[in-house]
């Protein structure tokens, strides 16, 4: 055994919980259709059923009306309840708490209540959706939720080249192995203490309140160990939400244990965009303009991935020096799984459909696609850089990163190795696919707190509003308190996660931590260092100003005179001998966001007969800024370069025409394993952000911005020869002998035809716009 293993939900044992019933929520097993009735009556008779909680138990409650919006912004007619009330609008929403004493008695229980439904027509395509006369929502008056009109129009009639795409970035599961979980408790004060398996404790307290009405100071959150959340527990869920009413209805505590088939159909899904995207350019290879058309499935209810087109246009200029662009946009209702943030939340989207339609352009003009990006980046000395879409760039070296990456591949051994495989038809084609990325980080412009104790053991005991869960927090910020005091890291403490224990805190997403939480870490510390100077001075009679702190000793002596000297152990016991504490705090509000980059590069083969995909080598280099600890960087790279090829290659959310869906669990939902991937090679470039002492961009994404690209750009490379422009994502064994087998394979001829939806969204959007600007971002 290497651990003892972490402490997530499931495991806690606190005394409060001690007697909890279960919680087990039953679910709708149709995408739309109407409730005529929900007949609980044999329910209630079954073993150790305590109670079967509908709609109608809360609607007697008027602190419960709808379940707390994502963003103000969404229209009042498209509000989420708590339980379904009349309408199920996606298989998998919950529609009956039954609470038991036992947590195997809840599903069987569930088999016994009896809900009528009067079928409805379901929606699940969102092409379909932007225009059918079937509504999740009829007092709305149509299926879209948001959008944002086109803008000036680009003029794409001069180029000499233009090349047209419709593009799918696929819906997909996030699939944390720990599946969502929580627990309730009223104390006998009648204060709520609350576990919940989230990305940060201080915005889940801030929900319950609202949504529950408790004042805030009478709730405490705990969030232990995280068994990964990858944005989509950055947003709360009713389930979880209402256990402390159902605690409190039922007059004990509570826990609720999501499974793996809830989690797929009622955790938030990712991505789901269908783009249209149109470039325009010189046969010398430069890129003049480019008009990006965007459908966003938002699901059944608009949450968080209703905003994310908004995020897709600020990132959408992506690495080039592109100046004439034109976006549009519209988010759309379908009877599936709403769709939240995940890893990335719109950038990977943006990235993704520039860096295929790149690869369409040099295809057309004959160039190779590496020359194409070399010719159309942004220098370094073009930063600070404004985009035309709003993204102040902070710094970065594209290319740098793709000569480095070109070159640790073999870039002209690959090409011609694989003219080699074409020339003498070998079945086992080669394909090199290249993306070139940058993407926001730490937007949002909330602050995050940071606090540091010296004991006098010469301990240290930090608190951290920033939550972990598998980012290493807890040695990052050690690390930085070790540099700044000198102390042994082994002697540092770092708290969090508990609303108790941390007065304020933000989310852990949107690759804001080190750069944010971090620098408030490293803050705190210092003025713990100026602190303990003052007392120091006494020690050792001297002016404050004359002494200093030898992190190399931990010691603090008069500048000149390290002979005579005094520990943070007699510090702090001088301290506490005053009642006073060798303490500080420090909240850190970045002045704008990061922008982390890199280049990637993708080697895939691909069997023609069998249409099998393999990823057979990867590289990759990745500049977020000052790097601290390159362990943990690696560790996210690699995560997110899995993430993102797995999408390319594996994995969709894929229903049937009656919104059913047919990927619900780990055997039907293609999830990849080290056995699919190749060792990664990564290259190290640091461009230090001039915004935090540190020089840090976030990191935690950028592995999944550059990875889809990359390797979906490898397979459409791979299988160009033999007629094929384009092939959409993922790209399974099945799709690929497909297109491989038709007889119709669309000749390339650079255009493809504009689909209805772009044209009517071109023509005037269908809603008023809703943007948000870098400043506004909070995940």
């Amino acid at each position: 055994m290497l651990t003892v293993g972490g402490t997530y939900v499931a495991d806690v044992n606190d005394p409060l919980l001690a007697n909890a019933a279960h919680v087990f929520y039953l679910r709708s097993t149709m995408a739309h259709a109407r409730i005529s009735s929900i007949d609980a009556t044999d329910a209630l008779k079954a073993p150790g059923v305590i109670a079967v909680i509908t709609a109608a138990d809360l609607a007697k409650d008027p602190a419960l009306t709808v379940f707390p919006s994502d963003f103000p912004m969404f229209p009042k007619t498209l509000g989420r309840p708590w339980l379904v009330t009349d309408t199920v609008r996606y298989v998998g929403e919950p529609i009956a708490a039954i609470v038991t004493e036992h947590a195997a008695q809840g599903p069987d229980a569930a088999e016994l209540i009896v809900v009528d439904y009067e079928p409805l027509d379901a929606v699940v395509d969102p092409e379909t959706a932007a225009t059918s006369a079937t509504l999740l929502h009829p007092e709305h008056g149509s299926n879209t939720s948001m959008g944002i009109p086109a803008g000036a129009p680009v003029d794409l009639d001069h180029c000499e080249v233009v090349v047209r795409q419709r593009i799918v970035n696929s819906k997909i599961a996030p699939s944390p192995l720990e599946p969502r979980s929580a627990a309730s408790a009223w104390d006998a004060n009648g204060r709520l203490h609350h576990w919940s398996s989230n990305q940060g404790p201080h915005p889940f307290r801030g929900v319950v309140a609202a949504g529950l009405g408790i004042p805030v100071e009478n709730i405490r959150v705990i969030t232990p160990d995280v068994g990964g959340g990858f944005g989509a527990k950055a947003t709360p869920y009713p389930e979880d939400v209402l256990l402390p009413w159902i605690s409190r209805h039922v007059g004990r505590p509570v826990r609720w244990f999501s499974n793996r088939s809830d989690d797929m159909v009622n955790l938030g899904h990712g991505r789901a965009q269908i783009q249209f995207a149109e470039m325009g350019g010189r046969r010398d290879g430069t890129i003049e303009a480019y008009r990006l058309s965007v459908l966003q499935d938002g699901g059944a209810y608009p949450r968080y991935g209703a905003f994310l087109p908004n995020l897709t246009k600020l990132m959408m200029p992506g690495v080039y020096t592109l100046r004439d662009v034109d976006y549009a946009s519209t988010s759309v209702l379908t009877n599936t799984t709403p769709v939240v943030p995940f890893r990335g939340a719109g950038r990977p989207e943006a990235a993704a459909v520039i860096e295929r339609i790149v690869d369409v352009f040099a295809a057309e003009i004959g160039m190779d696609p590496a020359e194409v990006r070399r010719k159309n980046f942004l220098q370094p000395a073009d930063f600070p850089y404004m985009t035309a879409t709003g993204a102040n760039y902070d710094s970065g070296d594209y290319e740098t990163a793709l000569n480095m990456v070109l070159n640790t591949a073999g870039y002209n051994d690959l090409r011609a190795e694989q003219s080699r495989r074409r020339a003498s038809g070998e079945k086992t084609v080669l394909g090199i696919g290249l993306s070139a990325y940058v993407e926001i980080t730490g937007a949002g412009g909330s602050p995050e707190y940071g606090s540091v104790e010296v004991l006098p053991s010469g301990k240290v005991r930090a608190r951290t509003g920033s939550l972990p869960y598998g980012t290493g927090h807890d040695t990052s910020w050690s690390m930085l308190i070790s540099e700044r005091l000198g102390i042994d890291m082994a002697d540092i403490e770092v708290i969090h996660g508990d609303t108790d224990a941390v007065p304020r805190g933000g989310l852990t997403g949107g690759s804001r931590s080190l750069q944010i939480a971090g620098s408030a870490i490293w803050g705190a510390s210092a003025a713990v260092v100026d602190l303990a100077r003052n007392l120091a001075a006494e020690l050792l009679e001297a002016n404050v100003d004359d002494v200093v702190l030898d992190a190399d000793s931990a010691c603090f002596h008069v500048a000149g005179t390290p002979s005579i000297s005094r520990t943070w152990v007699e510090v702090a016991t001088l301290a506490a001998s005053r009642g006073e504490q060798v303490f500080a705090e420090f909240d850190f509000r970045q002045d704008g966001a990061t922008f982390p980059s890199g280049v990637h590069c993708a080697i895939v083969e691909i069997d023609t007969e069998t249409g099998q995909v393999r990823l057979v080598r990867y590289i990759a280099c990745d500049d977020a800024g000052r790097i601290l600890n390159p362990l943990i960087v690696a560790g996210q790279v690699h995560g997110g370069i899995a993430q993102g090829a797995a999408q390319a290659l594996l994995e969709e959310m894929v229903y049937d025409a009656d919104g059913n869906p047919q990927t619900g669990n780990f055997a039907d939902y293609g999830i990849i394993s080290a056995a699919e991937l190749p060792s990664f090679e990564r290259i190290a470039l640091e461009t230090p952000s001039p915004l935090n002492e540190l020089g840090a961009k976030g990191i935690g994404e950028s592995g999944t911005v550059g990875s889809t690209p990359a390797v979906h750009n490898a397979v459409c490379d791979a299988l160009a020869h033999l007629g094929v422009r384009h092939l959409d994502m993922p790209a399974t064994a099945e799709k690929v002998w497909r297109v491989l087998q038709s007889a119709a394979v669309a000749p390339h001829t650079g255009s493809v035809p504009t689909p209805a939806w772009v044209t009517t969204l071109r023509s005037g959007s269908p809603v008023a716009a809703s943007e948000g600007s870098a400043d506004d971002i909070a995940i």
